[in-house]
């Protein structure tokens, strides 16, 4: 019988070549595997995905590709293949592939939310949550904690500023599995450092994360064959809202526009169309005031996500005010009714209040990052009470969709992308 505890702790080994040489035309690119000293062993990755996969992390370290006249990133960014001895501030159980690309995620999604204070969740190389806030990081990190305080639970925390004892004293009042920040202000380590399996990463990149905006670098996919594909990466070309397309479209000798957003609404389309660059497609996601509110992930037909991240909205709404009041989670506190009657009228309650608020989507802006084929999921979000929708339009039926936001009562302002942003 395998010992599953002593699994997850173990270090495999690691077969990889301390150098990778990649040749694109008449370029080259050379990667240096990483390492650390960490109690004084040598260490990489602890393993991949899952314990039973050695993996091994490389950073650019020479050559500067250049592909039709685009030029890609160039060594030594400093960002997460750039860490060092003095940047694992602690280790904890040693960050295995998943902890590590988790946070890359956060990166990818913090550098389109520099204008202030941001932070994310990261949960399986998803957001569970997302926040910024004029008010400072640890308001920001308690947004991004309230759109899904269940899948928070062992998640990797990414922030753009650097961590006060303020922030963590609340990161050390839940439990994460990983925090990197740009800084750690003096103190701060000292409350984080309560927890021995925290893995503490100090990444300065995280500070000026304005530099990765406008340089792709080169994307691998490994396919079962052996073979691979490669492509650019993505880059975000919504940075303002004078960058939305008006949402426009003809039917035969009717042509119709929807409703421009506010100027309230350009803010959370933008925050929100920032981290669904981060979200694995098809997918969209509710934001509102800063803050995601419910993000749908993964689906194969997009108006069952709209559906079912409505779902996830008014069940993470009912499990927040459950554990407020009787600090049990939702379904906890549904197996407590079923079992004792005291407890039904307490589960009432929050339900009713839930359907009431809708979940807290009403208010609420929707990105989608492909676009509408029908106008069902659109209906769908509007039954909840959005006020606006990003999307990047396209689709043979861009008329019918616009016509459901111009329909909705009070209107409902929608605007186009002119990019998808799928991830796979």
């Amino acid at each position: 019988m395998k010992d599953l505890k002593k699994m997850y702790r173990s270090q495999q080994s690691d077969p990889f070549p301390g150098e990778l040489h990649l040749t694109v035309g008449d370029q080259e690119l050379i990667y240096k595997k990483r390492g650390w000293t960490i109690q004084g062993e040598e260490k990489g990755l602890r393993y991949g995905e899952n314990p039973n996969q050695p993996a091994a992390m490389y950073e650019l370290h020479q050559g500067n590709l250049e592909l039709n006249g685009l030029r890609f990133v160039t060594p030594n960014k400093g960002l997460l293949s750039s860490l060092k001895e003095e940047h694992i501030v602690q280790s904890g159980k040693h960050p295995s592939k998943i902890n590590l690309t988790d946070v890359d995620n956060g990166i990818n999604i913090l550098q389109h939310l520099t204008a202030k204070p941001a932070a994310v969740i990261l949960k399986h190389n998803n957001p569970s949550g997302a926040g910024w806030s004029d008010s400072g990081v640890t308001k920001a990190l308690s947004k991004a904690y309230a759109c899904d305080r269940i899948a928070a639970f062992g998640g990797a925390v990414v922030v753009n500023s650097p961590v006060t004892q303020e922030l963590a004293s609340y990161i050390n009042e839940r439990y994460f599995e990983v925090v990197a920040a740009p800084e750690f202000e003096s103190g701060s380590v000292d409350i984080l450092s309560r927890r021995k399996n925290l893995r503490i990463l100090k990444i300065p990149g995280l500070g000026r994360l304005e530099e990765m905006m406008d340089s792709p670098f080169l994307e691998f996919k490994s396919l079962v064959d052996g073979g691979l594909i490669a492509q650019y990466s993505y880059l975000n070309e919504i940075r303002s809202s004078g960058d939305w397309i008006p949402a426009e479209a003809q039917s035969g000798d009717t042509e119709v526009v929807a409703r421009q957003p506010t100027a309230a609404e350009n803010e959370d389309l933008l925050f929100a169309w920032a981290v669904e660059t981060g979200v694995t497609s098809n997918s969209v996601l509710f934001a509102k005031d800063g803050a995601t509110v419910a993000i749908g992930t993964g689906e194969q037909d997009r108006v069952g996500c709209v559906d079912i991240t409505i779902h996830k909205a008014h069940i993470k709404y009912a499990d927040n005010l459950a554990f407020e009041r009787t600090g049990l989670s939702i379904y906890e506190l549904r197996q407590k009714a079923k079992q004792e009657t005291s407890w039904q009228e307490t589960l009432q309650q929050i339900n009713q209040e839930t359907e009431e608020a809708k979940g807290g989507l009403r208010g609420s802006v929707l990105v989608s990052d492909g676009f509408f084929p029908f106008r069902d999921g659109v209906d769908l979000a509007i039954e909840q009470g959005i006020t606006a929708v990003a999307q990047p339009g396209g689709s043979m039926k861009d008329h019918e969709v616009i016509q459901a936001v111009n329909q909705a009562d009070p209107q409902v302002a929608m605007v186009f992308t002119g990019q998808r942003s799928f991830r796979h």
